[in-house]
């Protein structure tokens, strides 16, 4: 009873709530304009494609798997986005809807790769990055459309969804937790998310379960297409611009918040709420820190060594406060519920 309460206080999660609640005092401290909501919530929206990435590549990484294309698939949906509705004259949800469907397709193509063709996720990505990205300035370049100048002029109802506000409050952020909630729901609360976890643990072991682990792998990799097609729908509503290069700078912020979040990149563990919280967190300490002065080309640094020291801090906590707390019990005469 008592190991079970310490287990849940000494969560990874509450670990992640207690780290955001001091950045904010401490940012806030340091620039009291960062303490006004209007201010805070306003600049929501800068890092809120990355915490929608995030949620989707947590799937694949649980997998064991690894994915750093899903930057170049932002660009690949925005530029998709503002093709289709100019050049074609697509209704502008149609044409957001079509490049979903373009996004979810590059991601089980990558996902075939590894899966089937047996090629290392890093690999397949990494070329993924290198291809889409390509593809997005090459359907640039038919199009005839300057690539720094992008396509804009989009109509009100798109651009509105993003800046609108409920009770001061951005559109943006019920989206997010709503995905939360989706995501949550289908890794925790499924037979798929359970497939997941086993496919993470021992793909073998899947196999001789009556799972058809190559198909649950590449489906991880098609639904993290769709992430980066929302984030990419969401950051093109926002700027009122589609361009070819959007979601190149965030590889890395994806990458650190899902595996911040408590996910192996060996597979077999994560959370959703992990990795929500860890996004939330790295997007609240990159606007600190340019608040409080530091120049934006230095902000990776600090995301760096926060990756490093708290996944060094939580392989401790995981360790010593449960065999401590383990020890208390059985000198108490009490026996441990595990």
């Amino acid at each position: 009873m008592k190991e079970n309460w310490y287990r849940k206080f000494l969560r990874w999660e509450m670990f992640l709530v207690l780290l955001i609640l001091l950045e904010v005092i401490v940012f806030g401290a340091i620039n009291p304009r960062f303490l006004r909501f209007n201010v805070l919530f306003g600049s929501i929206n800068d890092f809120m494609p990355m915490c929608v990435i995030s949620l989707f590549v947590t799937f694949v990484l649980i997998t064991g798997g690894m994915d750093i294309q899903a930057g170049s698939i932002v660009g690949l949906t925005s530029i998709v986005i503002g093709i289709l509705w100019q050049q074609f004259g697509f209704n502008i949800w149609v044409a957001c809807f079509s490049a979903i469907i373009v996004s979810m397709i590059c991601g089980l193509f990558s996902g075939f790769l590894v899966a089937y063709a047996r090629v290392p996720p890093m690999v397949v990505t990494l070329g993924g990055s290198f291809l889409y990205t390509g593809l997005a300035l090459t359907f640039t370049k038919i199009a005839k459309v300057e690539a720094y100048k992008g396509i804009s002029n989009f109509p009100n109802s798109f651009t509105a969804f993003t800046t609108f506000t409920i009770q001061g409050i951005p559109f943006q952020l019920f989206i997010f937790a709503v995905l939360t909630l989706i995501t949550y729901v289908i890794l925790h609360r499924t037979k798929y998310g359970r497939y997941i976890y086993l496919c993470g643990i021992n793909q073998n072991a899947a196999e001789y379960s009556g799972i058809n682990s190559r198909v649950i792998i590449m489906s991880t990799y098609g639904l993290s297409g769709i992430g980066a097609s929302i984030a990419g729908i969401i950051l093109t509503s926002y700027l009122g611009t589609a361009k070819a290069d959007f979601g190149k700078e965030l590889t890395l912020p994806i990458i650190t918040a899902v595996v911040l979040g408590g996910t192996s990149i060996l597979g077999g563990k994560g959370t959703i709420p992990g990795t929500a919280l860890a996004a939330l967190a790295i997007g609240v300490m990159r606007l600190g820190l340019s608040m409080s002065g530091v120049n934006t080309q230095y902000l990776d640094i600090p995301v760096g060594i926060l990756l490093i020291v708290a996944v060094g801090m939580r392989g401790i906590s995981s360790v010593f406060p449960m065999r401590f707390f383990r020890r208390r019990t059985i000198e108490k005469g009490i026996t441990p519920g595990l």
